[in-house]
């Protein structure tokens, strides 16, 4: 009879939120002229190092060209900081977590005169 080996008990997902920023890439679907974006991101995982590597796998998959994460904790975190955090965000958290997904809440393209350039040398 063969032994079957005790399932670890899994750990339970949180929500994670993240900045993270993005360059140009053929196909990203940015604005012409746009020399990048920051992305605000709802992203499920055990722990933010798992959210990330998710989000950058999506993000990839997507055409896009991740370049930086930022990680701003999860939800308790952020309110121990005293983020204020509106009731949509809260439901676009809930979520993410319900269908242990990555969701992109909000995109702000760069364009040069801001002063940003995609990530480049200066």
């Amino acid at each position: 009879m063969a032994e079957t080996k005790p399932k670890k008990p899994k750990k339970p997902q949180d929500v994670y939120t993240l900045l993270v920023q993005i360059g140009r890439k053929a196909g990203d679907g940015l604005p012409e002229g746009a020399t990048g974006a920051a992305l605000v991101v709802y992203a499920s995982g055990v722990d933010e190092d798992e959210a990330v590597r998710e989000t950058v796998a999506i993000l990839k998959q997507a055409d896009t060209a991740p370049l930086d994460v930022t990680g701003y904790g999860t939800l308790e975190e952020r309110e121990a900081q005293g983020h204020d955090i509106t009731d949509e965000e809260r439901g676009l958290m809930e979520r993410a977590l319900n269908e242990n997904a990555v969701i992109v809440a909000q995109m702000e393209p760069f364009f040069e005169e801001q002063g940003y350039d995609g990530g480049g040398e200066h």
